[in-house]
């Protein structure tokens, strides 16, 4: 086995785009383009908690990255730089390696991001990421700006991920295509990354959805003191699906508002990105956090499940 100097150098030692000085020295150099702000981020993944012992490595690379440049995406933000701190085994093999970071570099190149630093030790798996992106001063988007009378919606196909994973531990039986789909949702996210640079001046408050779309949004709502009135299209009429859909989590989608006047503007803005974008509900006046949902015929039909809580 390399020791760790040698293991950073040759999976994770990589040219960079934007930065002066990368991985390699005791720290970082980067230089914030004029007139942006810094906008950072951390996410931790851990083995049995956030991902399965069998999940293979590439794809483990990838959505490391990809949750964290979601959290970009949700800010408004264009993702610059990351640090990566790695916990292996004591015997990881090479081939391991090589294929996580092939997963890593795959997702860092594809929104532009360098890897400027981080750690490597030996112990359980786990995966630790910090992310540094920009946007421009006073445009970042916020969890504080929803207001009475905005509308709700969230990007792509929420709940397929979950539903995947379902699959996996055995709580139900998918089959092709929806199986490929619900895992390729699962194992390889799509940050939204266009989506929230676009968004910027036209949405009141985003988020990106981890830990469940009404547990998302009721981060939204609590930190903008209002309240919701949901009606989602389609919605599954019970069971496993509606519960991945709504309290899944794991879909890295944007659920964000915006006045209502803007509908025509996101509509627009779908066709251009090709992304369905659909509107889920309105906020309302009420206590902070109340959140109902209902069904065609204006019943309450709100679940008691919100989403994942690690302490919960």
């Amino acid at each position: 086995m390399p020791s760790e100097f040698a293991l950073i150098d040759r999976y994770f030692k990589r040219p960079t785009r934007h930065t002066l000085l990368g991985v390699g020295d005791d720290g970082a150099l980067i230089a914030p383009t004029p007139g942006r702000e810094l906008v950072v981020s951390t996410d931790m993944l851990v083995e049995g908690t956030h991902f399965l012992a069998d999940t293979g490595a590439e794809a483990l690379g990838w959505k490391c990255l990809a949750v964290n440049i979601s959290d970009m995406a949700a800010m408004g933000a264009q993702p610059r730089w990351a640090t990566l701190g790695i916990t292996v085994p004591p015997a990881p093999t090479f081939e391991w390696l090589d294929d996580f970071a092939r997963g890593f570099f795959a997702c860092a190149d594809e929104f532009g991001v360098d890897l400027i630093g981080g750690d490597t030790t030996r112990g359980p798996r786990a995966i630790c990421v910090t992310i540094l992106g920009e946007v421009a001063a006073g445009r970042a988007l916020r969890r504080s700006g929803a207001g009475t009378g905005d509308s709700i919606w969230i990007s792509g196909r929420p709940g397929r991920a979950a539903l995947g994973l379902a699959h996996l531990q055995g709580r139900t039986v998918l089959r092709e295509p929806q199986l490929a789909d619900c895992l390729a949702a699962l194992h390889r996210p799509q940050p939204r990354v266009e989506l929230g640079l676009a968004l910027s001046g036209l949405a009141t408050a985003a988020i990106d959805v981890s830990d469940g779309l009404l547990a998302d949004l009721g981060h939204i709502l609590e930190q903008s003191a209002v309240a919701a009135r949901l009606q989602i299209p389609q919605l599954p009429a019970a069971g496993l699906e509606r519960d991945c859909l709504l309290a899944g989590g794991d879909d890295y989608e944007l659920l964000f508002t915006a006045a209502a006047a803007s509908t025509a503007a996101i509509s627009a803005l779908a066709a251009e990105l090709q992304l369905p974008l659909t509107c889920i509900g309105e906020i309302v006046s009420g206590p902070a956090g109340r959140l109902v949902l209902c069904d065609a015929d204006g019943r309450d039909i709100t679940p008691a499940r919100r989403g994942f809580d690690h302490f919960g």
